[in-house]
Formats: C-alpha cells, structure tokens, sequence
C-alpha cells in the first residue's frame, strides 16, 4: 500500500496534471504557422486552438475569432474538445475522491474507505490521462501529416503549438499520480494476525459449574 508521503506526491502530481490540461483546453495555440510576409498589414503569425483562432499581426494587432459552429469543426477537432474537458471533470472528480483516500487527512471514513477511495480516484486520474493524451496524440498527427502534404500551400501549413505539449506533460502527471494512487489496493497481510484472548480454562470451568448450580 502507497505511504503517506507518496500519496501526497501523486496529489500534488495529479493537481498539477489536472491545472495543465484546463490550461492546455483554453490555450488557442494547439497548432502555429509562422509566415512572414512583406505588407504592413501581413499576419506574422496564425494560431488555432479548440475554441477560437487567433491573429498576430506586424503592426502589433491581436485578434481571435471564436469557433461557433461545431458540426463544420473536423473529427479531430471535435474529440479533442468532447476528451479535454472530460478529462478535466474527470479528474477534478479524481481529486475530490483523492482528497477522501489521503492517509494524513480525518475524514473519509475508516482506513477500509480510505482504500476504496484512493483506488477510484487512481482510477479517475488514470482514465483523466487516457483522455487528455488520445487528442494531444491525434492532433498531433493531424498536424504532421498536414505539413508533410505537398499538396497543401506553405501559408497553409502548420505546427504543433505549446498546448499541445502541455496536454503530453499533463498526461504523463495524471497518468504518475493515479498509478501511485493505485497502489492502495490492499494486499495480503504477512504481519501477526489479531488473536482473541481467553481466559485460562480453570475460570472458564469456575463459570461453567456456578452456572450449572444457578440453573439447579
């Protein structure tokens, strides 16, 4: 079973996994093209999140355009946004479960609730981690194999931007603190089992006759 200390460690661990994946859900820059053009007024540098798209321009002018329609998005796009925020209230499940199942904290119950409340917040944070990785890994190849395409003009092309790193950190912080989390599980006890003690068998013979002799 997980100390004290290592459970602390995945908490902070799966805190930080679960502040990375809002922060990677909002970012607008899943993926960036760098062009630079001639004009003034040329955009310098384009950036496309799960929410909006944003605009640098030379002149120093930021502008985004928030994604309305949802049903004109990819496939792609569509399950990144549909996992990262299941990710996230997964996981914000997971901590409120985690919180329950921390050995050094008074509430949760006994130690044999405690258990099943650090497992399924392992659980939570596990699956939070499969959710958050399946679209940064997806959206990544999308990304690649669009600018691998010849086909595709070069003021089109893009690369993979910082969300989409901090979706892979978040990942691999989800995926640390549920494992730790997991090994609560109880497992089999090698220590010295709870003995009943009774007393010798002379009293327990003086109990019986005294009864016998009440009964008479």
């Amino acid at each position: 079973m997980a100390s004290t200390g290592m459970q602390i460690f995945g908490f902070v661990l799966a805190l930080l996994g679960i502040m990375g994946a809002t922060v990677a859900t909002l970012l607008p820059n899943w993926k960036v093209s760098a062009d630079v053009g001639s004009n003034i007024i040329t955009a310098i540098s384009q950036m496309q999140g799960l929410w909006m798209d944003c605009t640098w321009y030379s002149t120093g002018m930021f502008s985004c355009t928030l994604k309305y329609s949802v049903l004109s998005l990819p496939a792609y796009l569509q399950t990144a946004r549909t996992t990262m925020v299941l990710c996230c209230v997964l996981a914000a499940m997971g901590l409120c479960l985690a919180s329950l199942g921390l050995k050094c904290t008074r509430w949760g119950g006994g130690r044999r609730s405690k258990r099943h409340a650090a497992i399924a917040s392992g659980g939570c944070f596990v699956t939070a981690g499969f959710l958050c990785l399946v679209p940064a890994s997806w959206f990544t190849k999308e990304v690649i194999t669009n600018f691998l395409d010849s086909s595709v003009p070069e003021s089109n092309k893009f690369e993979p931007g910082g969300a989409v790193y901090v979706a892979f950190v978040s990942a691999g912080f989800l995926f640390v603190g549920g494992s730790i989390f997991c090994m609560s599980c109880p497992g089999k006890r090698h220590g010295p089992q709870d003995l009943v003690l009774l007393p010798p068998p002379d009293k327990l013979l003086t109990k019986a006759l005294n009864r016998n002799k009440q009964s008479f």
